[in-house]
């Protein structure tokens, strides 16, 4: 066998051996990298959930914008009630026979402060302003949707969705690794991304990686 053979059987072996590694290494680093990504994203998405909560609780309904929803918890505030003492049998006996007339005598006590809504919900320093971002992907949006629909028992339910697809925030990884995740998902769970709530069916407000 001459040298130049000898040569070409060594680039083979090792071409082969580097397409065998890559072949088991891919699927890892492509596994790795997305539940970097997809942690990420499940944090994110809580907080638009968190967001959404404190607005219905304040105005019934939820929102499909951001700009709403960020500005709400950027400037809107919550009550707070203190109470200080309570209508006794005693009062009654007395003739008192309501708390504002407890109140005017001053029996009793009630007072309301407020708080703001970004204090309430989340911790010192968070920045809000980011929620309406995807992880990972230099500017692109979570999709961010709320509707009312009719239930099958017949009610009428505020729900409220906010996804990216896997395409967006795994985009410069494996594209047949994406595609075979998409499949994946779409089987387990229905929506080939990452999801919390569900405009189609009311869901209590679950991430999809929660099901």
């Amino acid at each position: 066998m001459n040298t130049v053979v000898r040569v070409l059987l060594v680039a083979v072996i090792l071409l082969l051996s580097y397409l065998l590694f890559d072949s088991i290494m891919n699927p890892i680093k492509f596994n790795r990298e997305r539940d970097v990504r997809e942690t990420a994203i499940k944090k994110r998405l809580i907080n638009v959930r968190t967001a959404q909560v404190a607005f219905k609780s304040k105005f019934g309904r939820y929102t499909g914008s951001f700009d709403t929803l960020i500005n709400f918890v950027k400037t809107d505030s919550f009550p707070l009630i203190y109470k200080e003492g309570s209508l006794t049998d005693e009062m009654i006996e007395k003739g008192i026979t309501s708390e504002r007339e407890a109140l005017g005598r001053g029996l009793i006590v009630r007072d309301t402060s407020y708080t703001s809504v970004l204090d309430s919900i989340f911790k010192p320093g968070f920045n809000v302003d980011s929620i309406r971002y995807v992880p990972f992907c230099a500017g692109d949006q979570f999709s961010l949707k709320a509707t009312t629909i009719l239930t099958g028992s017949k009610v009428m339910v505020e729900v409220f969705e906010a996804s990216v697809l896997n395409n967006i925030f795994l985009h410069g990884l494996d594209n047949q690794l994406i595609i075979n995740y998409n499949a994946l998902r779409e089987k387990l769970s229905g929506f080939p991304g990452m999801r919390v709530g569900n405009i189609v069916e009311p869901n209590n407000n679950a991430g999809n990686w929660e099901n």
